[in-house]
C-alpha cells in the first residue's frame, strides 16, 4: 500500500502504522525489519507534504518505542521480547543521514529529516553521561549534515533546500556542538568544518567558493564559536566582500548574507564599516533585484547596531539608525512582498531597535507591528528570532546589570569608557511602549509563537519570549489582558523546556499572574496542577529575593484552593524549602513563607509534621504569634488556630513549647487589630475544648477576666468576638469551672 503512489491510501496505511508503533518496542522492531527503513525515507522523500509528514510521525513513534520500552497498559507485553535497541536506532539514524544528500528526495523529506536527528541523537539532558551517538553522527555525517548546510540550490545540480531547512540544519549543528562534551571533542568538530570548508574553497572554481561561504554563514547562524573560528580562515572575509560587487545575483545574495551574519562581533563591525559600508549602501541604491537590496540594508542595521544599547557608542551619523529602521518599515508593511523579504525586514528592525528612539517610532507605527504579528502566524517560523529578539528590545526585558557607583566614578576618573542609558530606555517609557504594545495584540503574537512546534523555535527563541512575557505581567492591570489572550496556556510550556534562565523568566511570569489572578480563572481545569511545578523551582536558594517572594505568594493563593492542590505541593517537596523561608531574615520574604504554611496545614500530611516529637515548628509559630509586625502575627496566628482546631493534641504540645505561650496569647486576645483578637479567640476556645486542665489553667489567669469582658462587648462589628469568648466561658461552665452568672441562669 505505501508503494501505491496513492496518496489518500498511503496516508491511511502510515496512520495506522502510527498507532502499531506507539509504546511497543518489540512490535516496532518486527515493523522495521519487515517494512524496511529504506521504504519509509523514500515514502517521507515524498513530493507530497501530508505524505512526508504522515511517514515523519511514523519515524517519530519508532524511535520514541525504541527508546522507551512498552508501556505498562501494552496488553501481553509479560510474553513480548525486549531487545537492546542501539543496532536499529543506528540504522534507522544512518539512513536518516543518506537522505540528507539524495538529490530526488524533497525538500519535505529532508527537512523532516533533520527534524527527526534534532529531536533524538543529542542528549536529552546533559545529566546524561553518554554522548556516544552524538560523536557516532558527527564521524559517520557531518559531511553530510555540511554539504546540505552549504548548498547553494541556485547552481545547477545541486540540492534542493528551503531557507526553513538551512534554518534547522543551524539548529541540527547547534545540538551537535552543544552536546559535546570536553574540548577533544570540540577541536574535532572545529576541524571537520574548517577542512570541508576549506575544501570548498580552494577546489570547485567560483561555485565552490559561494558554498564555503554558505556553510559559513549557516555555521555562525548556529555554532558561532566554530562559525567565527572557520571566518578567521585566510581569505574567507575577504572574498565575501569582493563577492558583494560580483556581477552573478546568486554570489552578491549569498555574499551580502554571510556578510550580515559575520558582523555579531564588534572588531568585525568596525571592519565591515571600514571596508563594506560604502559597498552595502551601494548595493542597496543601485541593484534591482529585492531580495539583495533587503539583505544589504540587514546588513547596514547590524552594522548600526554594534554599539548595543551604549547611547555614547554610535558607528553611524545621528539619525541614520532611525532612516534605516524607516526604510524596513516599509519593507515590513509591503504585502506584495515575499515571506522571506519581509522576514529579513524584521531582522533589520531586530539589530536597530538596539536604539531607544527606533523602539519609540516602532511602537507608535501600528501597520509595522500588525504585519510583523503577522509574521508569526504564517508557515514561514523562521522569522520567529527576530521577532522575539525585536520585542526583547522594545520592552527592555534583556539583562541589565547596575554598575557600581563607585567603580563608575573611578572609571570615569580613570578615563575610561562608561556605557551611557538611553533617556528614552528609562522606566516610563518603556512602561508606555508596553501598553501600546499590548493594545496592539502582542499576546496573540507570542502566543502564535509557541503553539507549533518547529526546529526554529530553539531554546534561545523560548527564552526571549518569555523575557517579554515576564516584561508585559510586571503591572498587575496588564496581566488580565495577559491571561485574557492565552498568556497563561502559553507561559505553562515555557516554564518546563528550555534554557534555565528562559524556564525561571516563564515561571516567574507565572508567579505574577498567579498572584493577583484567580488561578481557577487563569489556568481553568487540570492546567492550574501544571503550574506548581515551575513555581517550586522559583524556591531553590539561587534564584533572586524577588523570585522567591513571588513563588511563595502564588502558592498561598493555590494552597488555599483545594486539598488536591496542597498535596500536589508537598509531592513536589516543597515543604522544607517553605520552612527555611520561615527563617530568612528579610520580613517580606519570611512572612509570605509563614502565610504559605497557614495555608498548608489544612493538609493532614502537613499537621502531622507539627505533631512529631523532637521539633520546634509549632514553637516558631507560636512566638510568631508575638512578633511586633501584625502581618506575621496574623498569619503565624491563623496556622496555630488551624492545627489547635484540626489536631487537638497540639493543644497541650502549645503550651509545652515556650513560657511565654501565655502571654502570648493574651496579646493576641487584647490586641487592637480585631483579626489578631479573632484568631486568639479560636486559640483560646481550641485549648478549652481540648481539655479540661488546660481550661482550667486558662481561668485560673487574667485570661477569665478578659473573656468575661468581650463576651459582654455589644459592639455590632465584634459579634464574633463576643461569641468565641462566650463559647470559651460555657465550656467553662460545663466543666464545672466557672459558675453561671446570674444572667445566664435567668429563665
Amino acid at each position: 500500500m505505501l508503494d501505491t503512489g496513492n496518496a489518500d491510501i498511503m496516508l491511511a496505511s502510515l496512520r495506522t502504522l502510527v498507532g502499531l508503533c506507539s509504546g511497543h518496542q518489540s512490535r516496532v522492531t518486527v515493523i522495521l525489519h519487515t517494512i524496511g527503513m529504506d521504504r519509509f525515507c523514500r515514502v517521507m522523500g515524498s513530493d507530497q507534504e501530508q505524505v512526508s509528514l504522515a511517514a515523519c510521525n511514523v519515524l517519530q513513534s519508532t524511535f520514541d518505542s525504541l527508546k522507551g520500552g512498552i508501556k505498562s497498559d501494552i496488553r501481553g507485553k509479560e510474553e513480548a521480547v525486549v531487545l537492546e535497541p542501539l543496532k536499529e536506532l543506528k540504522m534507522m539514524i544512518h539512513q536518516l543521514l543518506a537522505m540528507l544528500v539524495q538529490p530526488q528526495v524533497s525538500t519535505h523529506g529532508r527537512d523532516n529529516s533533520i527534524n527527526l536527528l534534532i529531536k533524538h541523537v543529542p542528549r536529552k539532558s546533559l545529566r546524561d553521561p553518554n554522548n556516544a551517538m552524538t560523536i557516532w553522527v558527527i564521524d559517520q555525517g557531518m559531511k553530510k549534515i555540511l554539504e546540505v548546510a552549504g548548498t547553494v540550490s541556485e547552481i545547477p545540480n545541486s540540492l534542493s533546500v528551503t531557507d526553513s531547512g538551512r534554518m534547522s540544519v543551524s539548529v541540527l549543528l547547534t545540538k551537535l556542538y552543544d552536546d559535546l562534551k570536553c574540548d577533544a571533542e570540540r577541536e574535532a568538530f572545529n576541524k571537520l568544518c574548517e577542512d570541508y570548508v576549506r575544501d570548498r574553497f580552494e577546489s570547485s572554481g567560483m561555485d565552490g567558493k559561494l558554498q564555503a561561504i554558505q556553510t559559513v554563514s549557516t555555521l555562525l547562524q548556529g555554532p558561532s564559536d566554530v562559525g567565527n573560528r572557520v571566518l578567521e580562515m585566510s581569505g574567507i572575509l575577504e572574498c565575501m566582500i569582493a563577492l558583494c560587487s560580483s556581477e552573478r545575483e546568486i554570489d552578491q545574495l549569498v555574499a551580502v548574507e554571510a556578510l550580515i551574519h559575520a558582523a555579531g562581533k564588534s572588531k568585525r563591525a568596525s571592519f565591515i564599516t571600514a571596508n563594506g559600508v560604502t559597498l552595502l549602501k551601494d548595493i542597496y541604491k543601485k541593484n534591482e533585484s529585492d531580495q539583495i537590496k533587503i539583505r544589504a540594508l540587514v546588513g547596514l542595521c547590524k552594522v548600526g547596531s554594534a554599539g548595543g544599547t551604549d547611547y555614547s557608542m554610535k558607528q553611524f551619523a545621528e539619525g541614520s539608525t532611525c532612516k534605516l529602521a524607516k526604510q524596513c518599515r516599509r519593507w515590513l508593511c509591503n504585502n506584495s512582498n515575499q515571506c522571506s523579504t519581509r522576514r529579513w525586514a524584521v531582522e533589520g528592525l531586530a539589530y536597530l531597535t538596539f536604539d531607544a528612539d527606533v523602539k519609540e517610532e516602532f511602537v507608535d507605527d501600528q501597520s509595522a507591528m500588525q504585519a510583523m504579528f503577522e509574521l508569526t502566524k504564517t508557515e514561514d517560523k523562521t522569522a520567529l528570532f527576530a521577532v522575539a529578539s525585536t520585542l526583547v528590545n522594545c520592552t527592555n526585558s534583556y539583562d541589565k546589570e547596575t554598575p557600581d557607583p563607585q567603580l563608575l566614578e573611578l572609571a570615569k576618573y580613570a578615563k575610561q569608557h562608561v556605557p551611557e542609558e538611553h533617556p528614552k530606555d528609562k522606566p516610563k517609557y518603556v512602561q508606555k511602549r508596553i501598553g501600546k504594545l499590548l493594545k496592539a495584540g502582542v499576546v496573540s503574537a507570542l502566543v502564535c509563537m509557541t503553539k507549533k512546534e518547529s526546529p526554529a523555535l530553539t531554546d534561545s527563541c523560548k527564552e526571549m519570549i518569555a523575557r517579554v512575557f515576564l516584561a508585559l505581567v510586571e503591572t498587575p492591570e496588564d496581566r488580565g489582558i495577559v491571561v485574557a489572550q492565552g498568556g497563561g496556556k502559553a507561559l505553562i510550556p515555557l516554564a518546563s523546556e528550555g534554557t534555565e534562565v528562559g524556564k525561571t523568566k516563564a515561571a516567574q511570569a507565572l508567579a505574577k499572574i498567579t498572584i493577583t489572578s484567580n488561578p481557577e480563572i487563569a489556568f481553568p481545569g487540570e492546567r492550574v496542577y501544571e503550574v506548581i511545578r515551575p513555581l517550586v523551582s522559583l524556591l531553590h536558594l539561587d534564584r533572586t529575593g524577588l523570585q522567591n517572594f513571588e513563588s511563595l505568594m502564588a502558592l498561598t493563593n493555590l494552597a488555599g484552593i483545594s486539598e488536591r492542590l496542597r498535596q500536589k505541593i508537598i509531592k513536589e517537596k516543597a515543604i522544607p524549602m517553605i520552612e527555611s523561608y520561615m527563617f530568612e531574615d528579610h520580613e517580606m520574604i519570611r512572612l509570605a513563607a509563614t502565610e504559605c504554611m497557614c495555608n498548608m496545614v489544612l493538609s493532614e500530611e502537613v499537621q502531622n509534621l507539627f505533631l512529631a516529637e523532637g521539633t520546634d515548628r509549632l514553637k516558631l509559630l507560636v512566638l510568631y504569634s508575638g512578633e511586633d509586625d501584625e502581618k506575621l502575627r496574623c498569619a503565624a496566628a491563623g496556622a496555630v488556630a488551624f492545627l489547635t482546631s484540626l489536631q487537638p493534641k497540639l493543644c497541650t504540645k502549645m503550651t509545652q513549647v515556650t513560657s511565654h505561650w501565655l502571654e502570648i496569647l493574651q496579646a493576641l486576645v487584647l490586641s487592637s487589630n480585631v483579626d489578631l483578637q479573632h484568631r486568639g479567640l479560636v486559640i483560646t476556645l481550641n485549648l478549652v475544648n481540648a481539655e479540661r486542665e488546660l481550661a482550667a489553667l486558662l481561668m485560673e489567669t487574667e485570661m477569665f477576666e478578659i473573656l468575661s469582658v468581650l463576651s459582654r462587648d455589644g459592639d455590632e462589628k465584634k459579634r464574633k468576638l463576643s461569641a468565641a469568648a462566650q463559647d470559651c466561658l460555657t465550656q467553662a461552665v460545663e466543666y464545672g469551672l466557672i459558675k453561671p452568672t446570674e444572667e445566664e441562669t435567668s429563665p
